[in-house]
């Protein structure tokens, strides 16, 4: 009987132990239900709200951002800085989109790269010694290149050569003698160069001068040009028929032209292409005492109000011009330091 007994106690204890793991069961299945349905429907609404995507539906969108590919990966997104607000909802999603575009675009492209060869950039700075190059940079025509493979370019729209079959066409008979010219073709150059006009507006000048100075003209326009020193023209004489009074009257800058000093039977440095006139007609030629006769000779005419030197004015060439310091630099002398005449506009260089 006892053993009945103890044996009924045993299964009567077991159930009641069932019995109280069934309720614990049931008292914790409620929340952990209630808590699933709540994250799935908080999951729910946020992707609606936002309209961002999944991490599932990111990759199968963008698989090269997601897998990576050779050559592209995604921008990082930086970390926000104190002074920065952090972004969330869809500004974060904007965001992240703008830097997956941007990391795109900066994705370099080999296949274009691998055919390609960068150009060196040759062009020099005043500060440095320039190292020239032939038929780069240049203004004119292909045609009128291949004719010059000598041409020296300083810079864009500076430069120098020998003179071509048509330069020469157009200067001979003129500038230059169809005969009894000592200076041979060879011993000239052409210049072109850019300058600032009395409107401060750019424009294309060309001259004519002996080879030894070439460089200097170049390189003394150029700072001209840099620092918009203006000056009314630049043409060959030529266009003024070989007549320097004419030329003067224009005040129009230049160099070459055989011929003699004015009033004298020697020949001018301009007639060896080592002299050039700058703004002439507010920087005159005067001669006090010509010829004994106790009068001062100004030209050209017009230009007599500009012989007073004492007076200030524009295009005006003195001590204090930039004009006249880069040719003094350059080794020129200038005409206004003359003594029994003064030449404003003139600055020559003698040859060693």
């Amino acid at each position: 009987m006892s053993d009945n007994k103890t044996t009924k106690n045993r299964k009567n204890s077991s159930t009641s132990h069932k019995n109280d793991k069934s309720v614990i069961m049931r008292r914790l299945a409620g929340p952990v239900i209630f808590l699933l349905s709540f994250i799935m429907v908080c999951a729910f609404l946020a992707q609606y709200l936002t309209g961002s995507e999944t991490l599932t539906e990111y990759a199968q969108n963008n698989p090269e951002l997601a897998y990576g590919s050779a050559g592209s990966a995604p921008a990082p997104i930086s970390t926000v800085s104190q002074d920065e607000t952090p972004q969330t909802g869809t500004e974060a999603v904007a965001k992240r989109e703008d830097q997956i575009a941007e990391s795109s675009a900066n994705t370099p492209d080999t296949s274009a790269a691998e055919n390609s060869v960068k150009t060196p950039d040759t062009a020099v700075t005043p500060e440095t010694n320039p190292t020239y190059t032939t038929d780069e940079n240049s203004t004119e025509e292909p045609s009128e290149m291949n004719r010059n493979p000598e041409r020296t370019t300083y810079q864009p729209g500076f430069y120098y050569e020998p003179l071509t079959e048509t330069v020469k066409q157009r200067i001979t008979g003129i500038s230059y003698p169809e005969s009894d010219c000592t200076v041979p073709y060879e011993d000239l150059r052409y210049v072109g160069l850019l300058y600032h006009d009395f409107n401060g507006e750019e424009q294309t000048g060309e001259l004519i001068c002996n080879k030894d100075i070439a460089q200097d003209m170049i390189e003394i326009f150029y700072e001209l040009y840099l620092n918009d020193y203006q000056i009314e023209k630049i043409r060959l004489i030529d266009e003024y028929n070989g007549d320097d009074t004419a030329s003067m009257a224009d005040n129009n800058t230049s160099c070459f032209n055989y011929r003699v000093v004015d009033g004298t039977t020697s020949l001018s440095k301009h007639a060896y292409g080592l002299a050039i006139d700058i703004n002439p007609f507010y920087n005159p030629y005067v001669v006090f005492n010509k010829g004994g006769t106790g009068n001062t000779y100004i030209s050209p005419a017009g230009s007599e109000i500009y012989a007073d030197r004492s007076q200030d004015f524009a295009y005006k060439i003195d001590e204090n011009d930039l004009c006249y310091r880069l040719f003094i630099e350059h080794g020129f002398t200038w005409g206004g330091n003359w003594n029994s005449s003064k030449d404003y506009q003139h600055f020559q260089k003698v040859l060693k």
